[in-house]
C-alpha cells in the first residue's frame, strides 16, 4: 500500500494509504451505512461519478461472489474504508478485494478514521473530495467546481438485451439498472426487454409490453429532460408502469411535481419507511441522493405510498388517473430481507389486470 490523502472541499485532510496504484481522483463523497453487502454496493451503477465510504470499519471479510454483482463493472470513482481484509472466508468466495480492485481498476483507500469522515459528511453535508499521492496537486476550484453531469447517458447500456422466457412481456428501461430487478422480474414469469436510457416511447410501445419498469440510476434526475419527455408520453399508454429510486423520481418530474438534492442523502440497507396506507413500517436498502419533494405533489394527480420514517420525505407514490406506482428505496435489495419484495407482485398484478379487462 502506497500513502496518499483524502482532501475534503472544506479544507480537511486525512492521511491513509491507496489499495493498488495510485492516482488523481475528484469525485462528490458520499456514505454508506451498510454493514455487508459490500459487492453490490461497488457494482451499483447508481454511484457513478462519487467515492465511496463505508461507515462499517472493516470491508471484504467474504471475498469476491462475482455472482452477487449488480452490473458489469463499477462506477462509482473511488472506494473508502477504515481497512480491508486480505483473508476473505466465505465458501462462495472467488477472490479478494485487492485483487478485484487491480483487475477493475478501482481505486481504493484506507487508514482514515471514517466514523470522523462520516461526522463531517452528515454535519456539513455532501461535497466534493480528492484522493491524491501528492498534497501539491490539490486544485481547490478545480474541486469546488466538479459536478456530476451526463451520468445515466454514462452507464446506460447501448443496445436491447432480453432476459427469461416468460409470457409476461416488461421493458426494462436501463438508466443504471441494478441486475436484481431483472432477475424479480424474471422468477415471476416475465420475458424482460432491456432498454437504452434514450429508448423512445413509440418504439417501446410498438414492442407491446404488458408492463414498463423505469430502473435506478445516478446523478441529478432533473438533468434528464428528454428522458422525462419520454415518460410522459408513456403515462398516455395505458400500460402499467412501476419505477424505482431514479424512475420513481423521474415519473415524478415527468407529472410536474419536484425533487430536491438531501444533505446527505440516503444510502445503506437499514432505512425505515412507513407504508401510508396502513401505518407499516418495512425495513429498506437505498441508495439516492435526491428526493421527491413530497409538498409539490399533485393531490389529484397522485398520492404518497411511502414516507422515511427518520426524516420525512418522501418514498413512494401511486398515481390516480393512469397505471403506475414508484418507489425510492430498492425493494429487489433484500432490506427487510425481502419484506417489499411484494411490489413486483403488485407490478404483475396490475399486468394481469389488465390483460383480462
Amino acid at each position: 500500500m502506497q500513502k496518499g490523502y483524502l482532501v475534503l472541499e472544506n479544507g480537511k485532510i486525512f492521511e491513509g494509504s491507496f489499495l493498488g496504484k495510485p492516482r488523481d481522483v475528484i469525485a462528490e463523497i458520499v456514505f454508506t451505512t451498510a454493514m455487508t453487502g459490500y459487492l453490490e454496493t461497488l457494482t451499483d451503477e447508481s454511484y457513478y461519478g462519487q467515492m465511496i465510504v463505508q461507515s462499517f470499519p472493516l470491508i471484504g471479510n467474504y471475498g469476491v461472489i462475482a455472482d452477487d454483482f449488480e452490473s458489469g463493472g463499477v462506477a462509482a470513482s473511488a472506494y473508502i474504508a477504515r481497512s480491508f481484509t486480505d483473508r476473505p472466508s466465505n465458501f462462495r468466495s472467488k477472490g479478494d478485494l485487492s485483487g478485484f480492485f487491480e483487475a477493475s481498476g478501482v481505486t481504493a483507500f484506507c487508514g482514515i478514521d471514517t466514523r470522523a469522515l462520516v461526522r463531517i459528511i452528515r454535519e456539513r453535508g455532501v461535497m466534493n473530495a480528492m484522493l491524491t499521492s501528492d498534497l501539491s496537486h490539490v486544485d481547490f476550484a478545480a474541486l469546488k467546481g466538479y459536478k456530476i453531469t451526463d451520468a445515466v447517458r454514462s452507464v446506460s447500456r447501448k443496445d436491447i438485451t432480453e432476459d427469461g422466457d416468460g409470457d409476461i412481456r416488461v421493458v426494462l428501461y436501463d438508466f443504471g439498472a441494478k441486475a436484481n430487478i431483472m432477475r424479480n422480474l424474471v422468477k415471476r414469469g416475465c420475458r424482460v426487454i432491456t432498454v437504452p436510457y434514450d429508448a423512445p416511447a413509440e418504439r417501446v410501445t410498438a414492442m407491446k409490453p404488458d408492463g414498463i419498469m423505469l430502473s435506478n440510476g445516478p446523478g441529478d434526475p432533473a438533468e434528464n429532460v428528454g428522458v422525462i419527455a419520454e415518460i410522459k408520453k408513456l403515462t398516455k399508454s395505458g400500460i402499467p408502469i412501476f419505477g424505482i429510486c431514479l424512475g420513481h423520481q423521474l415519473l415524478a418530474l415527468a407529472n410536474g411535481f419536484l425533487t430536491t438534492k438531501l444533505k446527505y442523502g440516503h444510502r445503506g440497507a437499514n432505512q425505515p419507511v412507513k407504508n401510508a396506507d396502513d401505518g407499516r413500517v418495512y425495513i429498506s436498502s437505498q441508495n439516492h441522493g435526491y428526493a421527491v419533494v413530497g409538498d409539490s405533489v399533485d393531490r389529484a394527480v397522485a398520492e404518497e405510498l411511502f414516507v422515511n420514517v427518520n426524516d420525512g420525505t418522501n418514498e413512494g407514490l401511486k398515481y390516480k388517473n393512469f397505471n403506475a406506482f414508484s418507489v425510492q428505496f430498492h425493494p429487489e435489495a433484500a432490506g427487510g430481507p425481502t419484506d417489499t419484495e411484494y411490489l413486483f407482485d403488485e407490478f404483475i398484478k396490475r399486468i394481469s389486470t389488465r390483460s383480462k379487462a
